[in-house]
């Protein structure tokens, strides 16, 4: 396939619009995930910032749903399929201002690519969406300040224009607002500080630069505020993530590795590393303080979260936004192997490849989040108890909350009627997850109260949902639904310590594909009382 120059913009505009498209439908068919769910209880309950993440995902869910008027998956979704398209762009305009337009267009299709970017951050609603957004802005707003006072005469680089430095001002709001939407946006300060000591001390004189990081400064207030509030509980949580010291574990480095690479394609992952390598030969030519840039913000936020894993265990996306940030290098490396071209260029295989494998990825996974046949072709023909279906299948995470309404809704209305429940007794929940996906599709629709047992590092935001609610009250009876594929059974400790009897009310099973997928255990918990 080939493009003339003048109709790259076109080009842009047709990937734009196929990608919007395809991701609203996946936002829109899907139930939600837990870590998504959860984050719906941030937009339930606002504050200025949370246990996990500080606000910006529950403001966009707020802002996207019109403060959760529509409430339905697709409408918290809404922000996700709208920010990343905007991200798409701005990896167009970073590839421009890096080499060319057509460097520009070979990063968006990179990125179209990547699974981090086309699902994580723009299908589910995560944290992760807004700080790609937020950051990706912030980049190109510093790119474009430091690549126009370079335009200037060397003698008048010094001092850069009114309209030049109103641009970092807003480099450093978009900063800020990048790490309100997660702490790991602090990097980008880091990429700036680097690229500032190394190549251009003399912007050490502009104060400016000194304004901008105190708007930034400035953003952060909210979660000073929350964690002043609440003992700085999310500084202690996070810190407890991670580790400077420690014996190695090369199984915990394997994973995050082998994250890196499927969550952003493979293909992109691995032709990354050789733009990389091709560029540090200086094979290719770029703009030199947009790549230094770049790379002096990318690197250290890939490099910190591979030597964490090199002691505990990490997550692959939280890297990943580093990785991101180096596909307009790689786009710029494919651009180079056409300056030949006059004018018409070709796509090359690799982003065709690239593409092909990220749509029968997401084609194949939504398949089986449906249907669960993959899983079921290769599962063991041994029979399975009851309490163990399901188990193991992370695609349940994603399906069955509708039909598990519709049987409690059943076995609940049976036991009122019998006077053996009131209508407005409350669901137990024993962690953040599965706490977050009953109360939203269970407990909220059937006008209940969810409240979760356990202590902070299980139920995160619950602790503070159980006071929002008026927490749990003694002598009350409450009900306990439990799932075969994260069974914790009536035995539980925390359900003994705290009620006089667990009696078992009702199974019923969750189909898919025509299949049992799982089993729901519904119990009654009668009278409550505090542990001592």
């Amino acid at each position: 396939m080939t493009i003339q120059e003048k109709n790259i913009p076109k080009v842009l505009i047709i990937l734009l619009a196929i990608s919007t498209v395809i991701r609203a439908f996946l936002a829109g068919f899907h139930e939600l995930g837990n870590d998504e769910v959860y984050y719906w209880t941030y937009a339930l309950y606002p504050d200025w910032s949370h246990f996990d993440h500080p606000g910006m995902v529950g403001w966009m869910m707020q802002l996207f749903s019109l403060n959760l008027l529509f409430d339905s998956e697709f409408a918290l979704r809404l922000s996700s399929v709208v920010l990343m398209t905007v991200d798409t762009w701005l990896i167009y305009l970073i590839g421009t201002q890096l080499k060319n337009k057509i460097a520009g267009l070979f990063a968006a299709l990179l990125y179209t690519a990547s699974l981090y970017a086309f699902v994580i951050t723009g299908v589910f609603i995560m944290p992760d969406t807004p700080l790609m957004f937020f950051t990706l802005i912030s980049i190109y707003l510093f790119i474009r300040y430091f690549k126009t006072k370079y335009d200037f005469p060397v003698e008048k680089q010094n001092f850069a224009s009114l309209p030049c430095n109103i641009s970092l001002l807003l480099a450093g709001l978009f900063a800020g607002l990048a790490m309100l939407s997660k702490y790991s946006a602090a990097f980008i300060w880091v990429g700036v500080g680097l690229f500032v000591l190394f190549y251009d001390r003399k912007e050490l004189k502009n104060g400016y630069l000194y304004l901008s990081v105190l708007i930034s400064a400035l953003c952060l207030l909210p979660i000073l505020i929350w964690n002043m509030q609440n003992d700085f509980i999310s500084f202690t949580f996070h810190g407890d993530r991670v580790s400077l010291f420690g014996k190695p574990r090369f199984d915990y480095l394997g994973t995050e590795l082998a994250g890196e690479l499927l969550y952003n394609n493979p293909i992109v992952y691995i032709l990354i590393i050789i733009a990389l390598a091709s560029y540090f030969r200086r094979n290719f030519q770029t703009e030199t303080s947009v790549s230094r840039l770049l790379l002096l913000t990318a690197l250290p936020w890939i490099g910190i979260f591979i030597y964490f894993s090199l002691t505990r265990s990490t997550l692959p996306h939280w890297s990943a936004p580093g990785v991101c940030l180096l596909i307009p290098i790689a786009g710029a490396y494919l651009a180079s192997r056409q300056e030949n071209m006059t004018g018409i260029y070709r796509i090359p295989g690799v982003i065709i490849a690239a593409l092909l494998l990220l749509i029968t990825a997401a084609g194949v996974g939504s398949f089986e989040i449906k249907t669960g046949h993959i899983q079921s072709y290769f599962a063991s023909k041994k029979e399975v108890e009851m309490t163990s279906v399901g188990k193991g299948d992370v695609t349940l995470d994603m399906y069955g909350w509708d039909q598990m309404r519709e049987g409690f809704a059943k076995v609940r209305d049976s036991l009122v009627a019998r006077d053996e429940m009131q209508a407005d007794d409350g669901i137990i929940a024993l962690k953040w997850f599965p706490a977050a996906n009953m109360d939203y599709y269970i407990a909220t629709p059937l006008g209940l109260k969810l409240y979760a047992l356990g202590d902070l590092t299980q139920i995160h935001k619950y602790y503070w949902i159980n006071q929002y609610r008026g927490g749990l009250q003694d002598s009350r009876n409450y009900w306990f639904i439990d799932q075969s594929y994260n069974y914790y059974g009536s035995d539980n400790w925390q359900l003994q310590a705290h009620f006089e009897q667990i009696i078992p009310v009702d199974t019923f099973a969750i189909y898919r594909g025509g299949q049992i997928a799982e089993y729901i255990f519904v119990y009654k918990l009668e009278n409550y009382r505090c542990a001592n």
